[in-house]
């Protein structure tokens, strides 16, 4: 006798098919770093351009005229740094919560696996990052900052923002295909996570009362790791890297166990 079963959502989560179809992969992510660069007259210069103004306005308003602590470092550096991480992060985000909507067309005429939509968007979003670090190296060769050892944390900073990013983006890129809200509550999300996070100021300006629950945010593990790969030891807290790695573990598999559960009316719905 021969009984079939309907496979549950990990069942459906096949390793060797994802290999088999890995150019897949590199096809979709190859074309969104073109289609992102196509007909602009600076192409990969705005990747430098944004956060280098960016960082500009912060270190003159909040650095000299605020006069914000920034743990001794360079507060140009320093928020740089930070720009450079959660820029990472948000375009993750951005690019990944829409992705699906984006490719419906593809997405309801051809198979492939549907997390590589999501991955894709997320792989450009690393260029961009591995463009911008150009400018940190450049800004610690000119203000003789070097961070001995501490330099081991730059993949775990990487790693733990891409796997957050990932694990976020598949939750909203399938939600979104259901609830096209999301789409507009995405960018309000960001812009006021980041207030919450340590990207312009340091954590020596949060009470000492609210230290706990502002560790609570996997983004300041983050950012710490970031910020120490390339300025040295800036107090790092093993809670908040504790509390990134252990987020980051339950919201990717989330995230990935949701997404290939509600993956089978994609075509449907949209």
């Amino acid at each position: 006798m021969i009984r079939i079963r309907v496979g549950g959502a990990w069942s459906r989560l096949r390793i060797d098919e994802l290999w088999s179809y890995r150019d897949v992969l590199a096809m979709l992510a190859l074309r969104d770093i073109k289609l992102r660069y196509k007909q602009t007259a600076l192409g990969v210069v705005w990747v430098l351009l944004q956060p280098l103004l960016a960082g500009g306005v912060f270190s003159l308003i909040f650095g000299r005229f605020a006069g914000m602590p920034s743990g001794g470092k360079p507060y140009l550096l320093f928020v740089f740094t930070g720009l450079l991480y959660w820029n990472l992060f948000a375009g993750i985000l951005q690019r990944s919560g829409g992705s699906i909507v984006a490719e419906s067309r593809l997405i309801t005429k051809v198979y492939f696996p549907r997390v590589f939509v999501p991955c894709a968007a997320a792989i450009s979003a690393v260029v961009d990052f591995f463009v911008s670090l150009i400018v940190v190296v450049a800004l610690m060769i000119y203000y003789g900052v070097w961070p001995g050892m501490w330099v081991l944390l730059f993949p775990v900073a990487v790693g733990v923002v891409l796997a957050l990013g990932v694990g976020i983006g598949l939750w909203i890129s399938a939600l979104n295909v259901r609830y096209r809200d999301f789409s507009y509550v995405l960018p309000f999300l960001i812009q006021v996570w980041m207030y919450g996070s340590p990207v312009v100021y340091s954590l020596e300006l949060v009470p000492q009362e609210w230290a706990l629950l502002f560790h609570l945010n996997p983004m300041v593990g983050v950012l710490e790791c970031g910020r120490a790969a390339a300025m040295g030891g800036t107090g790092v807290s093993a809670l908040s890297i504790a509390v990134a790695l252990v987020c980051t573990f339950v919201i990717l598999v989330s995230g990935l166990y949701f997404f290939k559960r509600v993956e089978r009316g994609f075509a449907d719905e949209l």
